[in-house]
C-alpha cells in the first residue's frame, strides 16, 4: 500500500484536492436548498447549474483571500449552513425569505428575536448533520496557494490577483442574472411580489443576486421636479384652502398588530364569535362608520412599510420589493398626514408601545411631523397580553393623552399596537386561548384568533368612550398585514387548498384587512369600501371634513380611477384587478410625485 501511495502520490493529491473543490461547493448549493424545498423539484437543471456557478465561484473566491483550500471550502460550509438555518427561520416567521435589503433591519429583528419559538424539523436536523459531515470531509484536502520562488512572484501578489479576477468574474455573473435576456434564456422566475416562490424557482443565493437590482431607486421615466410641479399644478386652488379647516375633529388611528381576519381567505366556523364588534362595523350595523378591506403591500412582516403608506400617501409599488423607506431612504423631513394636520394646529402624537428604535421610528417620526412620541419606556406598567403590552395599555393611554391636552386644541394620534405580535403557539399564565376553529388542531390558528377577540373587545371599549366624548372625534382602525402562512394554513386545508398553488384571486386575498373609519358625529354609513393603505388617509380626512392639500387632492382623484394600488396588485375603477407591474406606465405620474417628496424634494 505504502509503494502504491508513494508511486501514484499526484493522483491521490489532486483525487484529495481537486475533486473536493468542484464536489464541495456544489454539496453545499444542495444542503443549502434543502433547508426549505427539495431544488431538484422547484428547480430547472439550467437553473441549478447557475446556483452551482455561484457556489464554484465563491470557493475560489475565500481560496485566494485565505491561501489554504480547506479553510476556504470549511468557511463556506459553515457560513451557508448558518444563513441557510436562519432563513429557514426567517420564512417561517414572515413567510418570506432573506432578501438584500434586511440588512437595514438587522436592528429590529434583534430586538424581536427571542419573542419567537424556534422548532426544528426532521428535514432540517438532517441539512444541519448533512453540513456537519461535509466540514469533517473537508479536513482531507491539503492544497495551499504558494509563490513562485524562481520568478520572485510573492504569494501575496498570486491571492490578490486570483481574488480580484474572481471578484470581477461574480460581479459579471450577477450582472447577467439582472439582463431581460438572461431571464427568458432560462426562463428564470422574476415575479418580485412572491420572493418565497422565487427563491424556490430560481435558487436562494441567485434569487438574492437578482435582487440586488433593486437596491437602488431609478428615477421614473420623464422625471424631473419641474414635471413634479406640473402634476401639482392644477390642484394648487385646493392646496391653498387646505391652509385652515373649519373642522378640526380629533383624529385617533389604530394601526393594529397583525390584525385580519382569515375568513377572508376561506370559510371556517368556530366555536363562538372572534370579532363580533368589527364585523358588525363590517356589516354596516354601527352607524356612522366607512368600513371594508383594506389592501396592503406586506406579509407577515415589515409592519413600516404599511405605517409609510399609511402616513405619507406613497406607495411600495414604485420601491423595491422588501425594502424598508423608513430605515434607508427617509432620511429628511418628509409630508405626511402627521405634518398636514400640524400645519392645521393639531397636536401630533405617535405611540407604539415597544422599542423605540424599532424599524428607526425615533428618527422617522419627528421627521413627519410629530410633536410628541411615546414608547414602550413612557407606558407605567401596562397590563400584558403574553410578552407584550396589550390593546387596552395603548388604548388606556390614548384616552390619558386626549384627557390631558390642551382645551381647544385638536389631537392627532398614530398609535402602532404590539399586541398581537407573532408568534401564536407559545403558553403563558396571562393569556387563555378560548376560540377554536371546527375540524383544526391548528394551535397557531386557534391562539391567533382568540387575540382577535382580545383586540375585538378592545377596540369597542374605546369606541363607547369616545361615544360619550364632548369633542368630535374620529377613530381609525386597520391591521398592518395579516400573519404569515403557518398560521392560516388550516384555513385553506379545511377547504381543500393549497397553500402553495393559490388561484390569483386567492394570492391578492393574503393581502386584505378590515378597516373603519368611526366618527362620534353623523356621516354617511358606508360598507364594502376597497381601498389601499396609500389612500385611506385621504378617506379619513375627508370623514373628518379637513380641506386637501394639493398631493392629497392628486390622491383622491387617483383612488377614483384606481381604488386599490400595493406592491402586489392594481384594481381598477370597473373591478379588473392586474399586476401592478404592468400598469407602471400609467402610474408615472404617481411614481414622479413620489420620488420628488422622497428624494428630491428641498
Amino acid at each position: 500500500m505504502k509503494k502504491f501511495m508513494e508511486k501514484h502520490e499526484k493522483v491521490i493529491w489532486c483525487v484529495r484536492n481537486f475533486i473536493p473543490m468542484l464536489l464541495f461547493p456544489i454539496a453545499n448549493f444542495y444542503l443549502f436548498e434543502w433547508y426549505t424545498h427539495n431544488p431538484l423539484e422547484t428547480m430547472k437543471v439550467p437553473i441549478q447549474f447557475l446556483n452551482i456557478y455561484f457556489f464554484e465561484l465563491l470557493m475560489v473566491i475565500f481560496l485566494f483571500i485565505f491561501g489554504r483550500l480547506k479553510w476556504s471550502l470549511r468557511l463556506q460550509s459553515i457560513f451557508f449552513m448558518i444563513v441557510g438555518l436562519a432563513n429557514y427561520y426567517v420564512i417561517e416567521f414572515r413567510s418570506a425569505p432573506i432578501m438584500p435589503w434586511d440588512i437595514y433591519s438587522i436592528g429590529t429583528a434583534a430586538s424581536v428575536a427571542n419573542n419567537f419559538k424556534y422548532t426544528i424539523e426532521k428535514q432540517t436536523v438532517l441539512v444541519l448533520l448533512g453540513f456537519v459531515l461535509l466540514i469533517a470531509a473537508e479536513s482531507v484536502v491539503n492544497l495551499e496557494i504558494r509563490g513562485n520562488g524562481q520568478k520572485k512572484v510573492p504569494v501575496w501578489g498570486i491571492r490578490a490577483v486570483g481574488a480580484a479576477v474572481a471578484v470581477a468574474l461574480l460581479c459579471s455573473f450577477t450582472h447577467t442574472l439582472h439582463l431581460d435576456s438572461t431571464i427568458r434564456k432560462y426562463g428564470m422566475y422574476d415575479k418580485l411580489f412572491t420572493p418565497t416562490v422565487m427563491s424556490k424557482r430560481d435558487g436562494t443565493a441567485v434569487a438574492f443576486l437578482m435582487e440586488l437590482k433593486y437596491v437602488s431607486v431609478d428615477k421614473p421615466a420623464n422625471y424631473s421636479a419641474s414635471a413634479a410641479n406640473q402634476i401639482l399644478e392644477p390642484y394648487a386652488d385646493k392646496n391653498e384652502s387646505a391652509a385652515s379647516a373649519s373642522s378640526t375633529p380629533n383624529i385617533i388611528v389604530i394601526m393594529n398588530e397583525a390584525f385580519s381576519d382569515p375568513a377572508v381567505l376561506a370559510p371556517f366556523e368556530t366555536n363562538q364569535e372572534y370579532m363580533p364588534f368589527v364585523h358588525s362595523i363590517l356589516d354596516g350595523s354601527v352607524e356612522n362608520t366607512i368600513s371594508g378591506y383594506l389592501n396592503v403591500s406586506v406579509l407577515g412582516g415589515n409592519t413600516a412599510n404599511t405605517e409609510f403608506e399609511f402616513l405619507t400617501g406613497g406607495s411600495m409599488a414604485f420601491l423595491p420589493q422588501g425594502s424598508v423607506p423608513y430605515q434607508q431612504y427617509l432620511k429628511r423631513t418628509h409630508p405626511s398626514l402627521a405634518s398636514h394636520l400640524k400645519d392645521l394646529g393639531y397636536e401630533t402624537v405617535a405611540m407604539h408601545p415597544y422599542n423605540s428604535t424599532g424599524w428607526d421610528r425615533n428618527k422617522v417620526y419627528p421627521l413627519m411631523g410629530f410633536d410628541e412620541m411615546y414608547f414602550i419606556k413612557d407606558y407605567q406598567n401596562p397590563e400584558k397580553i403574553r410578552k407584550y403590552a396589550s390593546d387596552k395599555a395603548c388604548y388606556d393611554k390614548i384616552i390619558e393623552t386626549y384627557e390631558s391636552k390642551t382645551d381647544g386644541t385638536p389631537l392627532f394620534v398614530f398609535n402602532v399596537t404590539m399586541q398581537n405580535h407573532s408568534s401564536y403557539t407559545d403558553d403563558f399564565d396571562n393569556f387563555h386561548p378560548d376560540i377554536e376553529v371546527s375540524g383544526s388542531s391548528s394551535k397557531a390558528l386557534n391562539n391567533y384568533l382568540s387575540l382577535m377577540k382580545i383586540s375585538d373587545e378592545s377596540i369597542q371599549e374605546l369606541i363607547t368612550y369616545f361615544s360619550n366624548a364632548d369633542e368630535d372625534t374620529v377613530i381609525v382602525f386597520f391591521g398592518d398585514h395579516q400573519p404569515t402562512n403557518s398560521v392560516v394554513s388550516d384555513v385553506w386545508k379545511l377547504n381543500e387548498k393549497n397553500g402553495n398553488e393559490l388561484s390569483d384571486e386567492d394570492e391578492a386575498n393574503r393581502y386584505k384587512v378590515p378597516f373603519f373609519i368611526w366618527c362620534n358625529y353623523d356621516i354617511e354609513t358606508r360598507t364594502n369600501v376597497e381601498t389601499s393603505t396609500n389612500f385611506l388617509a385621504t378617506d379619513v380626512l375627508a370623514a373628518a371634513g379637513i380641506p386637501l392639500n394639493d398631493y392629497e387632492s392628486y390622491l383622491s382623484e387617483l383612488s377614483d380611477a384606481y381604488p386599490v394600488i400595493t406592491s402586489i396588485r392594481t384594481q381598477k375603477a370597473d373591478g379588473e384587478s392586474t399586476d401592478t407591474q404592468t400598469v407602471m406606465g400609467e402610474l408615472n405620474n404617481y411614481a414622479i410625485l413620489q420620488y420628488n417628496r422622497l428624494f428630491d424634494s428641498k
